[in-house]
Formats: structure tokens, sequence, C-alpha cells
């Protein structure tokens, strides 16, 4: 068959969307799972999603003026919520590997919620996209999210891996965190989160 010479179809894209939709599925679903339950899952998704997208081919994009996206700021702080509030004590950790981190004299903290609503935002648009079943609009979808997991998601992979594979292994339980508004409040800095920096990438001359 002819669609088989198509790189958008090729079996490395195939799985990748596989691993990409039960990421998506689980994420959509923390509500109904237990913190520690939800972290042991992205466990053993979260290396199969980084080998999977690591294998998508390397392509040229079709169109000039970027993917449409479906993910909104919205659903992306009802992620973050959630997961945060599910994760507790386990969510925040030392980010180690953050460029600001030789600039300021402590941690910068980054926490699993952010890391995963950034991804999920990614997959989400991704799957969408590449749903279509346009041959153009699925290249490109395989394109920028290789790009993306290049620049952006893959490193928040394999940091949240670490703080993952900490706490599963700790021994500790969850706990809650108050909510105090001013807490981390210098240390994070909404304006370097991934959907903040996406909105502003597209929003040239787009409102």
């Amino acid at each position: 068959m002819e669609t088989n010479s198509d790189p958008v179809y090729s079996r490395n894209v195939v799985e990748f969307v596989a691993v990409a939709n039960e990421f998506c599925k689980y994420t959509e679903h923390a509500s109904e799972l237990k913190g520690d339950e939800f972290l042991k899952i992205l466990q053993r998704i979260l290396p199969l999603l980084y080998l999977k997208a690591s294998l998508l081919p390397q392509l040229d994009p079709f169109f000039e003026d970027g993917n449409e996206k479906f993910v909104t700021e919205s659903d992306w702080n009802s992620i973050n919520d959630i997961l945060k509030e599910k994760f507790g004590t386990a969510n925040d950790y030392p980010e180690v590997f953050d460029e600001k981190i030789n600039e300021s004299e402590g941690h910068v903290v980054s926490g699993i919620s952010e890391d995963m609503a950034d991804i999920y935002q990614d997959m989400k648009d991704f799957l969408l996209l590449y749903q279509t079943g346009t041959g153009e609009v699925m290249n490109d979808a395989v394109w920028e999210c290789r790009m993306n997991f290049e620049n952006f998601w893959g490193q928040k992979l394999v940091n949240s891996m670490r703080a993952i594979h900490k706490f599963i292994y700790s021994g500790e339980e969850i706990g809650k965190v108050e909510k105090d508004t001013n807490e981390n409040d210098e240390n994070r800095n909404t304006a370097d989160w991934f959907i903040t920096r996406r909105q502003k990438d597209l929003s040239g001359g787009i409102e």
C-alpha cells in the first residue's frame, strides 16, 4: 500500500500515537485516581513516551502559519490544579537543570503537575491534529511534536521522572499541602511556563 511509505503512517509514529493517547487518557481521569497510584502509572508511561518520541521521524512542515491549538489555558490550569492536589507533598522538586539556577542563590522549584500539564498540552494538540486524517496536517503535527520534544517537554519529562523515582522509592506517603498564596511566588515565574511561552510564540499578530 502506498500509505506504508508515508512517514506519518510509519510504525514509529503509530506507536507514539498509542502511548500519547494512553498518557492523555490517564491524565484526563486523574481525579479518579489516588496520587501515589497515578505516580506509579506515570513511572511506567513516561519512559515509553520518551522513547517513542525520540523515534519520531524528522519531517519538514508544509504550512507556515503554525498548527491549530485546542488545549486552552483554562484546560492547562485545570489539569495542573487537579494533579497538584493529588500529588500533594510529592509534587514540588528542586529544578537542577534550570538555567536560572546559576543566577539564583537558592533552588528553582518546579512541580510534577506543571510538567505533566505541559506534556498533556502538547500530546492532546498532537492527537487531535493527527486524527484529522489529512496528510499535511498530520505531517506538521508530527514535525511540531518532535520539535517540542527536543526543545521543551522532553527535558521536563526526564526531570519529572527523577522526582517520581525518588518519591516512589522513598517509602514516604503523600501528604496534603496547605495552600499559601505567597509560597514559592518568587521561584515560580509564570512567564516561563510552557503554555505561556507557546501562546506568546503563536500570538504574533493573532489575538
